[in-house]
């Protein structure tokens, strides 16, 4: 066999070509010494004639993954986190967690102690793979450099395909150093996994049927739709069929907010009509959802009168909480437009005017108090409809969690897809602002609009340094009530106003935007508000807008935990 004449490139290098082949531009990151060969080899690689990628150094691991994933889920690509070993890949895994959970793709490298040092309790020595294995679609050690270029094809592979979401990768410093001849690798086939089932015609056919006789149907939209990139062969469908469709949390961007289908958001907070509706319709259609316990209350007594279809890319998730009458396991891209060649041409006006009842009693008890308030300390409702107004629709919407969370996706508006990032399933606190640092180099010529809890944002404010150092255009609203606002919501309600340890002590927000450059603008009048929000949104770069809120401003309607669906309450003690 006649030797190569390729020079042999170190394991470093390797994964910069590597990923430079799945189409890598953005890497966030923050080095250490067990990935100090990779960071090196990064450094030929973000400028001059060999410059690939733009390399952002967050300020905690934590928030290079958060940063990852809000770039994965405004621009469709896999979002790619860098770290080094022991802490530094510890710190990475709630954001695996959240990105498991969510169905979002990003890919984790992280460093680690050479494979000879293994077992040994060596320095910053921890079993990523072993810890990564439950939360992740794919957790693996690259032993040797020989595999770097295989692993990483792989890696984004499962990340992408199928129902996404994230791939750790953990590197032996070993691995980093040996030298390996380059070969491009392709991987598009894993064996025994198996992304997108083929269409069941014979559950098509049941599906078409049931919805075919339906009364009352009602669909529930997931982000599968989304993610799936099937928004207009939902609208065919929901179009032919005439059925009224309520979103989850993070399918709200699958169908457009203006739609006259669109009933609402499902959920604990989400709207009155659709809700309760659920409990009456005959057929339920839900598509690239999961039954959230969040969406469904009580199992016991959820939707027992309709006969149940389910849609879902991912076979674990058929009669995993509710069971189905009839399932279709495919890409909501081909089961949808396949059911709808069968559907006849219906018209439920009947069905869905008997929505708009629910939907008046709403908003004049709910949604007009909570956005046009006329006295008062400021509300969270009204903040966010005045940035959505202001906005036109055109914004990124990017959320903490807890009550700002609730509010902001309640009252924004979702004319455009990927227009939103938030924490669904894990409902991680700090995820806000890295988020939408990612979302900025995500979507770069879009504006992103973050808002957070004085508690979220306490939780990742070192993410500031990030903001400053890359200028990311975040518009930051402060909604500051002096507390944790959720749980101390949850404690007036059903912990007789026990409010154990949810004040919170806060500092001055203007003496830390001050800190780290970025202007700001406090608001305590609502007068100001709307003028406070133009200037913002008119100032190049990052902006802190601080709101002083209403200390005991709540969410409704709510669903108490454990209870009904139709049993949702539109103020205290109903």
């Amino acid at each position: 066999m006649t030797p190569s004449n390729q020079e042999l490139i170190t394991g470093s290098e390797a994964l910069m070509l590597a990923l430079k082949a799945e189409g890598v531009e953005t890497i966030f990151g923050y080095p250490g010494g067990s990935i100090m060969p990779v960071y090196d080899a990064l450094y030929d690689y973000t400028r001059g004639e060999r410059k690939a990628f733009d390399h952002i150094l967050v300020r905690h691991e934590q928030g290079a993954t958060h940063a990852a994933e809000g770039y994965a889920r405004v621009s469709g690509r896999v979002g790619v986190a860098i770290v080094t070993s022991g802490p530094g890949a510890t710190n990475t895994l709630t954001g695996v967690a959240d990105a498991m959970i969510d169905s979002t793709p990003i890919v984790v490298i992280a460093g680690q102690v050479p494979i000879s040092a293994l077992g040994t309790d060596f320095f910053q020595e921890v079993d990523l793979v072993g810890v990564a294995q439950p939360i992740s679609k794919w957790s693996y050690q690259i032993r040797h450099a020989e595999d770097i270029a295989w692993a990483v094809s792989r890696a984004f592979y499962i990340a992408r395909s199928g129902r996404p979401g994230p791939v750790v990768l953990d590197f032996p410093k070993n691995a980093q150093t040996e030298r390996v001849e380059f070969k491009p690798a392709k991987v598009d086939f894993v064996r025994s996994y198996v992304p997108y089932p083929k269409v069941d015609d014979a559950a098509v056919r049941a599906a078409a049927e049931l919805i075919n006789h339906a009364k009352k149907p009602l669909a529930l939209v997931g982000q599968g739709v989304e993610l799936g990139g099937a928004q207009q062969e939902l609208l065919a469908f929901l179009e032919k069929a005439d059925i009224p469709a309520g979103r989850t949390m993070l399918g709200l961007c699958a169908l457009p907010s203006t739609h006259p289908l669109n009933v609402g958001m499902l959920g604990m907070h989400g709207n009155y009509a659709v809700n309760l509706k659920e409990q009456e319709c005959d057929v339920l259609i839900a598509i690239g959802m999961r039954f959230s316990d969040r969406v469904t209350g009580s199992l016991k007594t959820y939707a027992k009168q309709a006969k149940i279809i389910h849609l879902d890319i991912d076979k674990s998730e058929i009669n995993k909480n509710v069971k189905a009458d009839v399932a279709v396991v495919a890409d909501c891209k081909e089961s949808l437009p396949a059911i709808t060649a069968l559907l006849s041409k219906a018209d439920h006006s009947v069905w869905r005017e008997s929505f708009k009842p629910l939907d008046e009693m709403e908003r004049t008890k709910v949604i007009e108090p909570a956005i046009h308030p006329t006295e008062g300390p400021l509300l969270m409702g009204e903040v966010v409809n005045a940035v959505a107004e202001a906005t036109k629709g055109d914004a990124v919407l990017v959320t903490d969690v807890g009550q700002n969370q609730l509010f902001a996706t309640r009252y924004f508006r979702y004319p455009k897809t990927r227009s939103l990032c938030t924490s669904g399933g894990l409902g991680t606190m700090g995820y806000g602002m890295p988020a939408a640092i990612g979302a900025t180099f995500g979507a770069p010529d879009r504006t992103v609009c973050c808002f957070m809890g004085d508690g979220g944002f306490q939780m990742c404010i070192e993410e500031l340094g990030t903001i400053m150092e890359q200028q990311a255009p975040v518009k930051m609203i402060l909604l500051n009530n002096n507390y944790l606002g959720n749980v101390r919501q949850w404690q007036d309600m059903f912990w007789q106003r026990r409010k154990s340890f949810t004040r919170m002590m806060n500092p001055c927000y203007e003496l830390v935007a001050q800190g780290y450059g970025i202007p700001y603008e406090a608001v305590t009048d609502r007068k100001e508000l709307d003028g406070a929000v133009a200037k913002m949104l008119a100032t190049k770069g990052p902006y802190i807008l601080e709101c002083a809120i209403k200390e005991d401003d709540d969410v409704f309607p709510m669903t108490p935990p454990g209870m009904s669906v139709n049993e949702m309450q539109l103020e205290v003690g109903e």
